[in-house]
């Protein structure tokens, strides 16, 4: 697959564990991509549910997704401050439709002022009793989880606001060039 470059768009899709597709982004840009990982953002951007749903998201959001770590980061840019939105997923692959990961069900959300929340515990251990998730994957993502927290408490990467202003920035002057 041809990397894509900086200021092109791509489809996201994200699966489930039993290869249904979940949830599909289309027209993300892409704001920088390296050997491990892709840098976008979604600005009003159409979302398309598995069940046909459709719907355009409010905010920019910048995403950040790696081929090594099992999650993917949304950072929401909204009036009272940043929120993210923390997916734990598979490592990305990327091929000619789109970036593609499998989603795990369980989602880390931090607000604005620091507080973090584990959510949909209850719909990771359902779907991992009806998908049959190997115990290997469990021990992955449970370690990601840690992760995760760890660079949520040190401010790493997309949770510092260094990151977000950089990001936010390049997608205003790349959205001027169009």
């Amino acid at each position: 697959m041809r990397v894509p470059k900086e200021g092109e768009f791509i489809t996201i899709q994200s699966y489930k564990h039993d290869g249904s597709l979940h949830r599909t982004w289309r027209d993300t840009m892409v704001l920088k991509t390296s050997e491990c990982s892709i840098i976008g953002i979604n600005d009003h951007t159409l979302v398309t549910e598995s069940d046909g749903r459709r719907w355009v998201t409010r905010e920019p959001a910048i995403l950040y997704f790696h081929m090594k770590y099992w999650f993917n980061i949304i950072a929401m840019i909204r009036e009272k401050g940043v929120s993210y939105y923390c997916n734990l997923a598979s490592p990305y692959v990327l091929d000619e439709e789109a970036l593609k990961y499998i989603d795990y069900d369980l989602d880390i959300k931090v607000f604005p002022d620091g507080e973090k929340r584990l959510l949909d515990v209850d719909e990771y251990e359902d779907h991992r009793a009806q998908m049959n998730y190997p115990d290997e994957i469990d021990l992955v993502l449970k370690e990601n989880v840690k992760t995760l927290v760890d660079w949520i408490n040190n401010e790493k990467g997309p949770f510092s606001m260094e990151y977000v202003d950089v990001w936010y920035k390049r997608y205003q002057q790349l959205s001027r060039r169009q």
